[in-house]
């Protein structure tokens, strides 16, 4: 009965003859849906808005917001509070977005869409607060991994493109140590600097190949330095790290260069971590 689209960026154009094939993929999966059917997405993506003008569906739309509320229905965060409103079942629902247990924008998106359909099926609102409030991240998605003589280290190596690396990054408060790089899916980094010139100091670019990743971001951070495995590039972001940076993976790539997978990426960050 509901369909979610959180947000549509340039991911496995390897896989597709351009990235208008990948969006109109996406949108498959409202395809079947009828008027009784939902169809939930981010209003933020100019992507999505730019394909819902040609996208003909039966479904109810019904969107979510960060900045652009109040709607007469959806979603959207005002005065730190996300806001929920729907017509039918007609309902009303607010969380204060910091009692929230995953930290994150995108995870505050994440919150408006599980809700929307939540309190579509009349589900007790003191069950939702419960659940959003204890929720726990799943494995490699900013998981916290450790303090190491006031570094903190975070494994986000779920992150495979560059969507997902945008979202971690404006997420953690502290200077950055970037471990970044892998297989490239044809990312377009250019949304990135902003974020990396205003919280980065340092890029370990984790890969066979950094050339797309030094020519994209030299410019914008104090050093970038090569790395040939998990463990060498935990070792170098230590040595030089200082207290109160964190050091993030979050690779915007694919593991398949150096690792089997991104799990395994993952799990040798955290090794190389508690080794420390």
């Amino acid at each position: 009965d509901y369909a979610v689209l959180l947000n549509i960026t340039p991911d496995h154009l390897d896989r597709y003859d351009s990235f208008q094939g990948y969006i109109e993929s996406k949108f498959r999966i409202n395809n079947h849906q009828t008027s009784a059917q939902r169809f939930i997405y981010c209003a933020d993506d100019e992507v999505i808005n730019n394909q819902l003008k040609h996208h003909t569906t039966d479904a109810q739309l019904i969107p979510f917001t960060y900045n652009g509320g109040p709607l007469d229905e959806g979603a959207w965060v005002a005065d730190n509070q996300i806001n929920i409103k729907l017509n039918k079942p007609k309902t009303e629902f607010n969380m204060a977005v910091n009692q929230l247990t995953i930290a994150g924008k995108h995870n505050t998106y994440n919150s408006m869409a599980a809700s929307i359909i939540a309190n579509s099926l009349l589900i007790r609102k003191e069950s939702i607060r419960e659940s959003l409030s204890d929720f726990k991240n799943v494995e490699h998605r900013l998981e916290y991994v450790a303090k190491v003589k006031g570094i903190n280290f975070i494994n986000d190596s779920k992150a495979t493109n560059v969507n997902a690396a945008w979202y971690a990054l404006e997420s953690v408060e502290d200077p950055i140590i970037w471990i970044a790089g892998g297989v490239d899916k044809g990312n377009d980094y250019e949304s990135l600097s902003p974020l990396v010139k205003e919280k980065v100091r340092i890029i370990v670019c984790l890969g066979v190949n950094n050339m797309k990743l030094h020519q994209a971001f030299r410019k914008d951070v104090d050093m970038m330095i090569n790395a040939n495995s998990a463990e060498e590039a935990v070792q170098i972001a230590y040595s030089l790290g200082e207290k109160g940076e964190t050091v993030l993976l979050s690779p915007a790539c694919a593991s398949f260069d150096l690792f089997e997978n991104y799990q395994d990426r993952g799990n040798q960050f955290k090794r190389a971590v508690r080794g420390l």
